[in-house]
């Protein structure tokens, strides 16, 4: 283990094959990478604008918003840690959204020219063929010394359940470039050679990633910490030769992570819109044991009615290894069990199973009422603000160690003369990876944007100060022709209202909630988009419209003519306001720039 150990028991032989076989297998690993991210998104690929991800219609329209947010801040100047371009006049904290500053500000000009849905589908496919991609060459130049080890570890990096999971809307688990990186840079710290130098890179690779997932790098650093923990506790004779250079780095990257992250993390924490806190409690999202021997949705060998009892959503497949995966890890930790550096990454997966558990054990579906260590920890700032599934993503990552050193192993031991272990090693993972590869992700047809929004057509009816007003008004699980609408207008006309995490009443309550503060004429519009009935309207629903309208600055009010309620819809909002709309660019128009505000 070049990088981890160094001492004569974990030494590493010589690279097997050359030159030549390490370009071999970086040519297969870039081919076989890319192909499968494609497979992936193949259906997003057919149509980026027209199609949206079925598991999560939501989160693809949230992040449709966001890189419309990061075209604007590089084509119009405009702030990326806040915006009112959505939830206009509250706006939005950007910071304390997973915003992807680190992502959507690179691919702006794609978003500027070809619109957020090639972003979005550009992103889905760079971040799997990409993290797989990542996996290896970490792996693969650091490492191990079969290339071929490091590639199978680099396909179970990148297309593992959770990441082809996430993959349905959650951009930011889904990118986890960085993450090999992070790792192998906090290996580094522990060399005596250059450690100002080596806690510099680690201070930008960490800057790097807040700006993509704050979440995921909060993993690696408790990742890291219970390797370290446990591998010093292995090597209590190295410890007076690491902890110099390790704490040397390790401040040299608090403090230029620091200085690079402070105005940001003070607008997330302390700014306009800030939140503390889920609306949930840790126990509602957690990772079912008995998920780990099962198979993902996502997966050849899924079983959608099985894997939806175990998990809770199609976006939190973050286990379901399948049994054969979980049999051949084992023989992996046995395989490795001589190299201490390994027995730390089993020590860190294992805690990780623990944790991701939630605060009580729950087994095929049964909440067993067992005290688990996160019981006891869930309320303490940080831990309050993940969701306790996610915890597994670290499980995937030893797993992808485990995988590439134990493959090592069998091939360094058979150099000479491959032999039938070989054939049987690589007809083993052959066995238990196939179950688990990925199937292409499931799409359908978004309800078209009006030839109004397309157009342009909109902006004869919105004057500059004022908001564009979906019907219904995008919110959490309804309106997401509004996010939509909002992100393919470029947010040129503010939107009011939204689906994003911000707080629960700014003045009142910071817990965070995923809408924005109760307004009567929303919720009229949401009960309608929920029951598809019409509501009775009274003498004060049309007096809190009129307020509403106000309080949002609103231009106009605009409803496709092809939103599945619109007949409702469009007669709850004229007998709302008083007034008729007319037909334009299909969508219905309802004039208000005449309201004072």
């Amino acid at each position: 283990m070049r990088v981890l150990d160094s001492a004569p028991e974990e030494a590493t032989p010589k690279p097997d094959g050359g030159r030549a076989s390490h370009r071999l297998w970086d040519v297969v690993a870039g081919v076989v990478y890319t192909a499968l991210a494609v497979l992936v998104t193949s259906r997003l690929w057919a149509d980026p604008d027209g199609r949206v991800l079925k598991a999560n219609e939501d989160d693809h329209g949230f992040f449709l918003f966001v890189l419309a947010h990061a075209e604007r801040a590089v084509f119009h100047g405009e702030g990326l840690f806040f915006t009112d371009r959505l939830n206009f006049p509250d706006g939005i904290n950007m910071m304390a959204n997973t915003s992807i500053l680190a992502l959507g500000v690179p691919v702006s000009p794609i978003t500027h020219w070809f619109g957020p849905g090639v972003s979005m589908a550009l992103l889905i496919t760079i971040g799997l063929g990409g993290t797989a991609a990542a996996w290896y060459w970490v792996l693969g130049r650091h490492f191990v010394s079969h290339r071929s080890a490091a590639f199978v570890a680099g396909l179970w990096g990148g297309f593992a359940p959770a990441m082809i999971s996430h993959a349905n809307g959650h951009i930011n688990f889904t990118v986890l470039i960085l993450v090999p990186f992070l790792f192998w840079r906090v290996a580094e710290l522990r060399r005596p050679e250059r450690p100002v130098r080596n806690g510099v890179v680690l201070g930008l690779l960490i800057t790097a990633q807040v700006f993509v997932n704050e979440e995921i790098l909060l993993f690696v650093a408790l990742a890291c910490a219970i390797f370290t923990v446990s591998w010093l506790l292995m090597h209590r004779d190295r410890i007076g030769t690491v902890w110099k250079p390790g704490l040397t780095g390790l401040a040299v990257a608090a403090g230029t992570s620091g200085v690079l992250l402070a105005y940001p993390l003070f607008q997330q924490f302390l700014g306009r819109q800030h939140y503390r806190g889920l609306p949930f409690t840790p126990d509602v999202y957690v990772t079912d044991l008995a998920s780990y021997v099962f198979y993902a949705r996502q997966s050849i060998a899924g079983h959608t009615g099985l894997a939806e009892s175990l998990s809770v959503s199609a976006t939190e497949d973050n286990s379901f290894f399948g049994l054969p995966l979980v049999v051949l890890l084992v023989v992996c930790a046995v395989l490795t069990w001589r190299l201490r550096a390994m027995r730390a990454v089993v020590i860190t997966g294992l805690v990780f199973v623990i944790i991701a558990s939630g605060p009580t054990l729950v087994v095929g579906g049964v909440d067993t009422e067992v005290p688990m260590p996160l019981f006891f920890v869930s309320h303490l700032p940080l831990i309050n603000l993940i969701t306790t599934t996610r915890f597994t993503m670290v499980v995937v990552w030893a797993c992808a160690f485990l995988l590439a050193f134990a493959t090592d192993r069998v091939l360094r031991e058979h150099t000479e003369k491959p032999g039938r272990r070989v054939v049987l090693w690589w007809v083993t993972i052959a066995v238990a990876l196939l179950p688990v590869a990925p199937k292409p992700l499931i799409t359908a047809p978004a309800t078209p944007m009006p030839e109004l929004i397309t157009s342009g057509q909109w902006r004869e009816f919105v004057p500059d100060g004022r908001s564009l007003v979906p019907v219904p008004l995008p919110e959490v699980t309804v309106g997401r022709e509004g996010m939509r609408m909002a992100a393919f207008t470029a947010l040129d006309a503010p939107v009011p209202r939204g689906y994003f995490m911000g707080p629960t009443n700014g003045e009142t309550e910071t817990t965070g909630t995923w809408n924005a503060p109760a307004r009567r004429t929303s919720d009229i519009l949401f009960e309608i988009v929920r029951s598809g009935r019409a509501p009775v309207v009274t003498a004060a629903d049309r007096a809190a419209a009129l307020d509403d309208l106000r309080y949002w600055k609103a231009g106009a009010l605009v409803l496709g003519e092809r939103h599945a309620q619109a007949d409702v819809l469009r007669a709850t909002v004229t007998d709302l306001l008083g007034r008729q709309p007319e037909l334009v660019g299909g969508a219905w128009v309802w004039k208000v720039s005449d309201l004072p505000i």
